[in-house]
This record gives structure tokens, C-alpha cells and sequence, in this order.
């Protein structure tokens, strides 16, 4: 199953960071990929929400579960429903000396297996430049 692992170092206030990651439902505003973000419910720490993004032309959707650690600056989500098999991740935040590290993790799994190996590696770009487009897009809400 293919992995993609991005990160991105943004100057600013680690709870800022978290706070601008966990309001999912911005991320149409700066990121012109993406149609929509839905809530569909909501608890405590944990949220159900469907996306629809548009990639090469084509529209993807997908539902996922979210589940919120404030306390450790860490977004869990997994997909529910969907148009991939599989796909699956985290948001994590580290303070280091030059400001904090967001990363973002991706595991996806396309579903096909007889054309998987062919088409994992032009998912996997595709994944990269979203996470690549997703964290600077964070980090244009927390430095501009």
C-alpha cells in the first residue's frame, strides 16, 4: 500500500497551526482543488465529514472519520466511504528551534490490483503535490 509522507516548517504559534488544520471545512478557500468540505456529524473529538475534490478533470469524494488530539496537536483520519479502497493518515505537530514541523501523512490503497502497479505511482504523485499544495496552503493562513 502506498505511503506519502509531507512536511513543511511554518513559523507561528503551534495551537494557530492546529486550529487552522482542524477547521477542515475552510481548506476550499486555499485549496483550489477542492470543491467542498462537509460536516455530516460531529462529537466531541471526532467528526464525519465528505469531501469532493477535482483532480485532472475528475471528481473524487470520499467520507472520513477525523478524530481530534488537542492536547497532542495530532488529526487521525480514515477513510469510510469512498472512491479509493483505502486511504488513511494523520496531521502531527513538533515544535523545533526554527518553528513548528506539520507533517502530513497519507496511506492509500487504489483498489485494483491488476492495474494497481500502474497506477499507485501516478496516485502517489498526484497525493504528493496535494499534501505539498494542502501544507503550504496552511502555512500561507498562518505567516501572511
Amino acid at each position: 500500500m502506498p505511503q506519502v509522507v509531507s512536511q513543511i516548517l511554518i513559523k507561528g504559534s503551534k495551537q494557530k497551526i492546529y486550529d487552522v488544520i482542524k477547521e477542515m471545512t475552510a481548506y476550499p478557500r486555499f485549496m483550489p482543488n477542492l470543491v467542498s468540505v462537509e460536516i455530516i456529524e460531529q462529537g466531541e473529538h471526532t467528526d464525519l465529514t465528505r469531501w469532493v475534490s477535482e483532480v485532472d478533470g475528475r471528481r473524487i469524494s470520499w467520507t472520513e472519520r477525523d478524530n481530534f488530539y488537542p492536547e497532542q496537536f495530532k488529526i487521525t483520519y480514515a477513510q469510510t466511504t469512498g472512491d479509493l479502497k483505502k486511504m488513511a493518515g494523520a496531521w502531527t505537530l513538533t515544535d523545533t528551534e526554527d518553528g513548528v514541523k506539520v507533517s502530513l501523512s497519507v496511506d492509500f490503497e487504489f483498489g485494483i490490483p491488476m492495474i494497481a502497479g500502474m497506477l499507485n505511482p501516478l496516485l502517489k504523485r498526484k497525493v504528493r503535490e496535494n499534501c505539498a499544495n494542502m501544507l503550504q496552503g496552511v502555512q500561507k493562513q498562518i505567516e501572511s
